[in-house]
């Protein structure tokens, strides 16, 4: 499904479903958000399914994150069309 993305608002990109409580802990019907596959690996690289759950259950919270918003500057000054590395973090 194409739109935009909640997280950079980026739109005409392919969107994925995020669970913003991971499945594993509970989040199967809770609340979700579409985000573009860049973002969507992103969060998921930076932070863990525990931490996601506890301190980034929605759109909001990661939008405040210091460490994703400077990731979300950058990428909404990328075209949807470049792929895009994912930095790992190392205190994961």
């Amino acid at each position: 499904m194409k739109g935009t993305c909640e997280l950079c608002d980026r739109g005409e990109i392919e969107l994925t479903i995020h669970h913003l409580t991971p499945r594993e802990l509970g989040g199967s019907l809770l609340p979700i958000a579409y985000l573009c596959k860049s973002c969507h690996k992103q969060i998921h690289a930076l932070y863990s399914n525990q931490e996601l759950a506890i301190r980034l259950y929605n759109v909001v919270l990661l939008k405040d994150d210091e460490a994703l918003k400077k990731y979300v500057k950058w990428i909404k000054k990328q075209p949807v069309t470049r792929a895009v590395k994912i930095k790992k973090s190392k205190t994961k």
